[in-house]
């Protein structure tokens, strides 16, 4: 048994195809299915179960690959360990981001991170929560940038800031001619929403429950992007996390972005990563970057 058996075997559990899997990896396919095999034969199981039009791994095949991934994942720790030793600050980073804060926070910290950390290379993945936190584990990712709270006994999280939400109305709202509004006053208004996946529909779901708004029937965006132009269209009002309208609108939109008064809606950013990551350091002066980039603009 070799490493090499182990992320092929990772590969055709994660796309279920041998040719797939053999590109993935870099090699033909009958190499890795007769790598495969020959495993088989060492550990005495069966590992893949072969049909005429599916692959998938048996039981014991599944609890092996499970293995095998955590296997992978500390050797991967072993190689940032003698890389981190050289100089701790240098080489790849991989960030994940949720949609609803990437588009807006990279602008804000890219050039900063450039200046503060020049030996990193960037990795950007702008991905939901869960799927987030799914490859995070699995060591896909190294570091991630997300709505708190996050419960996991397996990662250290760090709050960055706080971002308060504004309301996003179309300029001929009753609400437009406002320089604030109150929580109270969206009482008996249609709200646009996310679709689900994203963790800032149940953020403002709860802040809808709140005020007594209601969700618009039969419209989930899938973008805050598109958000707004139902919002600037007439459609609707919504809630907008503030990095959102840092960027000025276009002159043809028409919407008009109003603060909440005090007590603000707001979420909370963190920065999360493994535990057992041998990066702390990077992390925690990524953090302080982040924080400074940001307090800068709101």
């Amino acid at each position: 048994m070799n490493l090499r058996d182990l992320e092929y075997l990772i590969a055709l559990d994660e796309l279920r195809h041998f040719r797939k899997a053999a590109e993935k990896c870099y090699v033909s396919q009958p190499t890795l299915s007769g790598q495969l095999k020959k495993l088989e034969q060492e550990l005495g199981v069966q590992l893949v179960e072969r049909t005429r039009h599916r692959v998938f791994l048996t039981p014991v095949g599944q609890e092996i690959v499970n293995k095998a991934r955590r296997i992978m994942q500390e050797v991967e720790y072993i190689q940032e360990l003698a890389q981190m030793a050289g100089d701790p600050l240098r080489g790849p980073l991989r960030i994940g981001l949720i949609p609803t804060l990437g588009p807006y926070l990279l602008p804000l910290i890219i050039p900063a991170i450039r200046k503060g950390l020049p030996g990193l290379e960037l990795y950007l993945h702008e991905i939901q929560t869960a799927d987030l936190l799914k490859r995070l584990a699995s060591g896909e990712l190294d570091v991630g940038i997300l709505a708190l709270p996050i419960e996991s006994e397996q990662m250290q999280i760090r709050s960055l800031f706080e971002e308060h939400f504004w309301l996003a109305v179309p300029e001929n709202h009753l609400l437009a001619l406002q320089k604030n509004v109150k929580l109270r006053q969206l009482a008996q208004e249609t709200i646009l929403l996310l679709d689900d996946g994203h963790c800032l529909r149940d953020q403002a779901l709860d802040v809808c429950t709140m005020a007594g708004a209601r969700e618009k029937a039969n419209f989930r965006g899938t973008s805050l992007e598109t958000l707004k132009h139902m919002v600037s269209s007439g459609n609707g009002i919504t809630l907008m996390p503030e990095l959102a309208i840092l960027t000025p609108e276009p002159e043809s939109s028409q919407i008009r972005y109003l603060p909440f008064e005090n007590p603000a809606p707001a979420r909370e950013i963190g920065l999360i990563y493994r535990k057992s990551s041998p990066r702390k350091n990077c992390f925690d002066k990524l953090a302080k970057i982040i924080q400074v980039a940001v307090k800068l603009k709101i």
